[in-house]
């Protein structure tokens, strides 16, 4: 499994019933996690009079957050050198999903050791953490989400982060839509993120589902590659998908064009408190030898 051990502004303190307690900047929250099925204890309890906010489901759906201390309306928290804003938001979210500095340090790494100019497709690339760590490697990236709100709030994390704005465009638009006008207009990528949902809807009211499209915008981002491309990294929260599954569907593209190292595996997050360890999805990648 990929853990990250170094954002210093984020800590997962602890895990239980359906539960984590985490640490962002000096502000520490309590939200759902679907994974912690194990039983350690009431967290809510456990940790009385240290927790600043709680996001309580909503039996109707969705939910909302309950604050027990002043908590500003936005706040940041660093990674090395790039600065997030961090928002408490509907459907427990804060904007950042700390286990993907993990690929965030493989894709900043990546680029820099190639030394040369870099061009990166960043797909359903929600508020910008890898398009901000491809940025400060010295790549130019071109920035795709269907939400307009998504993309306002990468541009608030560029800004932060104090990076090259001249080395990045924003788009918003369904994704599978972008790719097939690039492909029609020629254009190449040396690198390609996808962070694709297990549901959603395009910028026009389109439809994805990860397990009916995922092989589609594969095969479609295949023609997008330039001739001596760097990496191919695919994320998933999608449940009941294996690291096998993008292994398989890897093997079967692009590295049957291009010579190069697939790496598959679960993802998570340790938690300080305890030995316990929250799994957060799987990616899948592919990358240059």
């Amino acid at each position: 499994m990929l853990i990250n051990k170094e954002m210093d502004d984020y800590e997962l303190l602890d895990a239980s019933l359906g539960m984590k307690y985490e640490r962002w900047g000096k502000y520490y929250l309590l939200r759902p996690d679907p994974e912690a099925l194990w039983d350690n204890g009431d967290l809510k309890e456990k940790y009385e009079g240290k927790i600043d906010g709680i996001y309580y489901r909503s039996k109707t759906g969705g939910g909302s957050w309950t604050n027990l201390k002043k908590i500003p309306e936005k706040w940041t928290i660093k990674y090395k050198d790039l600065t997030f804003n961090i928002k408490e938001m509907g459907f427990k979210h804060t904007g950042i999903f700390p286990e993907q500095a993990a690929n965030w340090d493989f894709m900043y790494g990546k680029i820099k050791e190639s030394k040369r100019n870099v061009k990166v497709l960043n797909l359903f690339a929600y508020t910008g953490g890898a398009t901000c760590a491809c940025m400060k490697a010295g790549a130019e990236v071109v920035h795709v989400d269907s939400s307009r709100g998504m993309v306002e709030w990468a541009k608030e994390n560029v800004a932060s982060s104090k990076l090259d704005t001249t080395k990045i465009r924003y788009i918003v638009d369904d994704c599978i839509k972008f790719v097939k006008r690039e492909i029609r207009r020629g254009h190449k990528y040396d690198a390609i993120i996808m962070d694709p949902p297990s549901y959603g809807r395009g910028s026009g009211g389109e439809v994805w589902s990860f397990s009916k499209n995922i092989l589609e915008l594969i095969n479609l981002c295949m023609e997008l590659l330039s001739d001596k491309p760097l990496f191919f990294q695919i994320n998933s929260y999608t449940t009941g998908i294996s690291p096998v599954v993008l292994e398989n569907i890897l093997k079967l593209t692009i590295n049957k064009k291009y010579t190069g190292k697939i790496t598959c595996d679960e993802i998570g997050l340790k938690a300080k408190n305890n030995d316990l360890i929250l799994p957060c999805g799987i990616f899948g990648r592919w990358e240059s030898a």
